[in-house]
């Protein structure tokens, strides 16, 4: 944060942020930085502390006389609520204020039984949960749910997957039993913010998290921001077609989307009907690890087919990494080879000349920090905290 002026000086949300980031952790620091006189600045020290976001340390060095007191970001001082569902498995959790999981829960449930079910369960995890941690007071919600979401109203909006929760808006459904703030995103974009802020956000800001699991769709990171696009459908990567898919019908009501013919649940119908006894992608690892040469080709093929869709994703965006995700990348070494053969092979030599392309470092633990992350950008940025500063302090 540049030097305050008197004419811009800053709140008590800008000063919680300069806390957090480490650039001002004493009274001094705050006033040196802001331009804030001494009793500003411990008017709005005061009102962090008493909102429990700031604790003070008398710990630090001293350099001569009584050591200056430091001040803390408070990560106890409340929790967040997530949930990253998918089709196969959903995570629930709960994390404190710094996004650190304090609690969680991993289950299988069909999310095609609708809101009415999910939710339900979902709320009455969090109360188990939030009853065994003894987390501080509910600061907001976060999801990913497996299907496109106008993020702005957190509503879902796939006819096809999911079918059961079309048009439905998600947060004030939350609210009715937690009154904070909620937001609702594709779980490929909580992927993609999870594993930048947890592994890439110091080295680059511009990632595509690509997630080949039941499904395929892709999170883009850009100028270190997820882009979700005019209405949230950015990524959709898993309906482009590719070339002589066969004609196979996608959910979507087009033919030879990549999704269709090269996801996990097209690897488990292709090779079922090539005589393979397979029911999960175990069945399928197992027989790759077999080195059964029919699986392997279908496996390798349908690497070569997302690796055709990705390689026009990466001459578009050119981004500095492409992490590979999801059950089926986690699981097959040969399609991730593929990818990459196809993606260094077909996507332009300056997209490609410093082009990373690795496979999830965090795994589904990216799910549960994306939706953390999400909620907290949201309800510590300045204007949030200022607001329920405003809101709920006596003036």
């Amino acid at each position: 944060m540049p030097r305050r002026t008197a004419a811009t000086l800053a709140t008590s949300g800008e000063v919680l942020d300069l806390i957090r980031t480490g650039e001002a952790v004493t009274r001094a620091d705050l006033g040196r930085v802001t331009g804030l006189s001494r009793p500003a600045v411990s008017l709005r020290v005061g009102e962090l502390l008493e909102r429990g976001l700031v604790v003070e340390r008398a710990d630090a060095p001293s350099t001569g006389g009584r050591p200056p007191v430091r001040l803390e970001f408070n990560a106890a001082g409340g929790v967040v609520l997530v949930a990253a569902l998918g089709a196969s498995r959903t995570r629930v959790a709960v994390c404190d204020l710094a996004g650190r999981e304090l609690a969680g829960r991993e289950f299988v449930i069909d999310v095609e039984q609708g809101p009415d079910v999910v939710l339900p369960l979902l709320m009455d995890t969090w109360d188990e949960l939030l009853e065994g941690c003894g987390g501080g007071p509910v600061k907001g919600v976060g999801m990913g749910v497996p299907a496109t979401v106008e993020f702005a109203a957190g509503r879902t909006e796939s006819a096809r997957v999911m079918a059961s929760w079309t048009g439905v808006v998600i947060p004030p459904l939350i609210r009715e039993r937690y009154p904070v703030p909620v937001f609702v995103d594709n779980d490929v974009n909580v992927l993609a913010i999870g594993e930048h802020r947890g592994v890439y956000a110091e080295e680059t800001g511009d990632l595509m998290f690509v997630k080949i699991s039941t499904r395929i769709g892709a999170g883009v990171i850009a100028g270190g921001e997820i882009l979700r696009g005019a209405l949230g459908a950015a990524g959709e990567i898993g309906h482009i077609p590719v070339r002589d898919g066969g004609g196979v019908l996608c959910r979507c009501g087009n033919v030879d989307c990549v999704d269709s013919v090269a996801s996990g649940t097209a690897l488990l119908r292709d090779l079922s009907a090539a005589g393979r006894d397979v029911k999960t992608i175990a069945d399928v690892t197992a027989l790759v690890r077999a080195g059964d040469a029919g699986t392997m080709a279908i496996v390798r093929e349908a690497g070569r087919r997302i690796g055709e869709v990705i390689a026009g994703a990466v001459n578009i965006l050119n981004p500095a990494v492409v992490v590979l995700g999801g059950d089926v990348a986690e699981a097959f070494g040969p399609l991730v080879s593929s990818i990459r053969e196809v993606v260094y092979r077909r996507s332009t030599a300056l997209a490609t000349r410093r082009l990373r392309i690795e496979t999830s470092r965090l795994g589904a633990a990216a799910g549960i920090s994306g939706c953390a992350v999400m909620v907290l950008d949201h309800v510590l940025s300045p204007d949030a905290v200022d607001e329920t500063l405003t809101n709920r302090l006596p003036r």
